[in-house]
């Protein structure tokens, strides 16, 4: 018997989730100047304390689905997996950096080394207002970005290329626009709960 600690993030998954309230989209080939569309579908399930996993599937072809556990630190879970938070900040990152290099590469622009630091800051009265009868309430306050590139280039050429960068990524979008969302909540198989906005 092993006493170590296991600590998940994810792996490939054998086949993606099947979810039951909406069809996966179908993948669409684009053709320029045409824009190309995709969707990312997910199916999570939680599972006792704080332990959830979710299939997550791009539905563009050549992505594997992939399987993310996830926790909470005790006393509320085992700390066996990162927290929702952590994926949340890191996709917003890792998206950042995607578009960053698919550029510099594009546009062949000679980066030495490139790095990102980010500080997300939250607030929540989950752990002080919830014991006393209150609603719980949260907030992403703000999103800080760092972004440090050695390079020999001239400095405007970097700067254009940290502005379309941030113009394309999808994850900076959805944090610096108003976007359309829905909610939907199916209670013992009915709909007792839709809003949007």
């Amino acid at each position: 018997m092993t006493t170590e600690n296991s600590y998940h993030v994810g792996e490939q998954a054998t086949e993606a989730g099947d979810p039951t309230q909406f069809a996966p989209g179908p993948f669409k080939k684009s053709r320029p100047p045409e824009p190309l569309r995709f969707e990312v579908n997910m199916v999570a399930e939680a599972h006792d304390r704080q332990k959830k996993t979710a299939v997550v599937q791009v539905n563009i072809p050549g992505f594997s689905p992939v399987k993310l556990y996830c926790d909470e630190q005790p006393p509320v879970g085992d700390d066996t997996a990162p927290p929702p938070l952590a994926f949340f900040t890191a996709g917003i990152g890792f998206c950042l950096l995607t578009h960053l290099t698919d550029i510099l590469t594009a546009r062949k622009i000679e980066v030495t080394s490139m790095r990102l630091e980010q500080r997300v800051r939250f607030m929540t009265n989950l752990g002080t207002m919830r014991d006393l009868g209150h609603t719980t309430e949260g907030q992403c306050e703000h999103v800080e970005t760092h972004v440090i590139i050695d390079s020999p280039e001239p400095e405007d050429r970097i700067k254009g290329l940290l502005a379309e960068a941030e113009g394309s990524c999808m994850a900076h979008f959805a944090l610096r626009n108003p976007i359309p969302w829905s909610t939907r909540l199916i209670l013992n198989d009915q709909e007792v709960v839709s809003r949007e906005g």
